[in-house]
């Protein structure tokens, strides 16, 4: 008896290329991982990516459980996650420029670790995802193949993968101008306030999302 894989193959075909232009489409897991780049460089940027990518995969999961119907049902438990993210990006805001103050050479770069946890937990308290998922990912999933998690799953992990790239691609070219900015204590500065600037400015992205 032959087992049917959950996916039928030309609907993950035709979902391998939406998945990719939403990927390169500038949004706010891009503009993380390029402040983290621009901050902490090469390293602390592919970690940022692949704690985005953990954090979406547990908004798949959820997603593909049912649960995001709760998140959207519930303005307050909505606001209650935005506001949390929001509070959180402008803390990381503060750090870059108490850090903008100190030369390149002595101000501490984000550990890996540090940074895979900001990424999946900016993602984490960003309602909007859940949401999106909801909105995107059932457009390719058929319950007449059952096992409606595991597609959810395979489709986020598809999505987390061409994420995962383009965000890390866009956070070691940012570490690089970083890493040449840096020569100057002027430009340190201007370094960690650009940061600082793209962090405050995805807080005020999330604080101003309605529930849709």
């Amino acid at each position: 008896m032959s087992v049917m894989f959950p996916v039928d193959a030309l609907t993950l075909l035709t979902f391998v290329p939406a998945a990719l232009a939403l990927n390169l489409t500038p949004g706010a897991d891009m503009m993380f991982s390029l402040g983290q780049g621009l901050r902490s460089g090469p390293r602390a940027a592919v970690a940022a990516a692949a704690g985005i990518t953990a954090g979406g995969m547990v908004h798949v999961t959820l997603a593909g459980l049912g649960l995001g119907a709760l998140v959207a049902a519930h303005p307050g438990l909505f606001d209650l996650i935005r506001w949390v993210g929001v509070a959180y990006l402008l803390w990381l805001a503060v750090q870059s420029l108490r850090h903008s103050a100190l030369a390149r050479s002595t101000a501490p770069a984000l550990a890996p670790l540090a940074a895979f946890r900001d990424g999946a937990l900016v993602n984490l308290t960003n309602p909007k995802v859940i949401l999106f998922v909801l909105a995107f990912i059932p457009q390719f999933v058929d319950p007449a193949r059952g096992a409606v998690l595991v597609q959810f799953l395979i489709f986020g992990a598809v999505l987390g993968m061409g994420g995962m790239i383009v965000n890390s691609a866009v956070g070691i070219f940012a570490a690089g101008l970083g890493r040449h900015l840096a020569t100057s204590p002027q430009l340190s500065r201007n370094l960690g306030r650009i940061s600082a600037g793209i962090f405050a400015a995805l807080a005020l992205r999330l604080a101003l999302l309605q529930k849709v």
